[in-house]
């Protein structure tokens, strides 16, 4: 009986990277929505894992997040995602208001034994930038979640409002 329940319990590194990119999805969607990036009648509303969230409708930003979660759910079965960055800036002046810093640790020992020789590259389309780092930033570290092969914590980082300082 116990090593039924053993088994139920354990993931794969597949598995781990499924459930990680996914979470990047809504997590996408989520930020998109609740920061007013586009209007709040773009979004429908579903339910996923007994809770509602909001999930773009514009095709465009669909087709991003969906080969944004693809292209990380690979990096992550391979062990080579360390970091996700998404950052929120003025369109008219291109200041960084946000930067959502998504931190991951894998367990390298398990990436040792599912992954041999496969060859990874950067999709033609994705650029590196500078970090967008915001200068003096209120900062607010928000809960991390754990597959056991896959381990994420965030950090926010937005715009010191002078407000807030009187």
């Amino acid at each position: 009986m116990a090593s039924k329940t053993a088994t139920k319990d354990i993931i794969t590194l597949r598995g781990s990277a499924a459930i990680v990119s996914e979470f990047f999805g809504y997590a996408a969607n989520s930020i998109l929505y609740n920061r007013g990036v586009y209007p709040e009648e773009s979004f429908a509303r579903v339910k996923k894992y007994g809770l509602p969230m909001l999930l773009t409708q514009d095709e465009g930003v669909k087709s991003f997040i969906s080969n944004l979660t693809s292209q990380l759910s690979e990096w992550l079965e391979a062990g080579k995602l360390q970091r996700v960055v998404l950052v929120i800036m003025s369109k008219a002046t291109g200041e960084v208001l946000e930067r959502w810093n998504f931190s991951i640790e894998t367990d390298s020992e398990v990436v040792e034994k599912g992954v041999h020789g496969q060859r990874l590259c950067s999709p033609f389309t994705w650029i590196e930038s500078d970090p967008k780092l915001i200068a003096n930033p209120q900062m607010v570290k928000l809960h991390s979640f754990d597959t056991k092969i896959h381990k994420v914590d965030t950090l926010v980082s937005y715009k010191n409002d002078e407000w807030d300082e009187e």
